[in-house]
């Protein structure tokens, strides 16, 4: 099935584009990871800011039959993640974070509700599996996507200045090896080499998709 019928089918990425985004078409690059995710394979995007790399994890959030499932997107930044949710819930998009800017009921309040089955896409950093009491609540959900957003992190990060990006590999096995896609604007070879090391995934088994 190509690209196009894929993406115009009962499923209709492409009507959920419309809806939540307000774009009429993906750009080829975009139909081309989805399509690849949606089937169960594993990805590493490499777009320019701007360009739309969100979408090719937020679609797949939003797909009627995995309604019950969490896509999870680990991002390094703080601000960036609650930019990205503010704007997802503006569009009535049911997404959530979880990091230190959270007091601790409203963490404890939100970790139940994830536990509940609310939200399609719950943004985190790396270091809140360090707590145990979050890793038991997503053994309560299916996790069918995991979203390292601003990958280059894994490579640059992942030592001594922020290590738990040296333990995706860990995060992927808790989680269950869910379908990864790996996203940034910049990554060379020798970077994007120790991404999918460090994410346990072999070269061959990604998919590398530039724009």
């Amino acid at each position: 099935m190509t690209s196009r019928s894929f993406l115009e089918s009962q499923h209709d990425p492409r009507g959920l584009l419309r809806k939540y985004f307000g774009f009429e078409r993906f750009r080829d690059s975009q139909a081309e990871v989805i399509e690849h995710v949606l089937a169960g394979r594993h990805a590493m995007v490499v777009m320019p800011t701007g360009m739309g790399k969100s979408l090719c994890y937020q679609i797949p959030a939003l797909m009627p039959a995995r309604k019950e499932d969490l896509v999870l997107v680990l991002s390094p930044l703080i601000a960036l993640m609650q930019d990205q949710v503010d704007s997802l819930r503006r569009r009535d998009i049911d997404a959530a974070l979880i990091n230190s800017s959270l007091d601790r009921e409203s963490r404890e309040q939100r970790q139940s509700d994830i536990a509940a089955g609310k939200f399609r896409l719950l943004y985190v950093t790396p270091e809140r599996f360090r707590k145990a009491e979050f890793v038991e609540v997503l053994r309560k959900r299916r996790v069918s996507l995991l979203a390292v957003d601003e990958a280059h992190c894994v490579s640059q990060w992942g030592h001594d200045f922020r290590p738990d990006y040296s333990r995706l590999h860990e995060i992927r096995e808790l989680l269950g090896n869910p379908t990864t896609v790996a996203l940034t604007a910049t990554a060379t070879a020798q970077c994007r080499a120790d991404i999918y090391r460090q994410l346990g995934i072999d070269p061959h088994d990604i998919r590398p998709v530039s724009y």
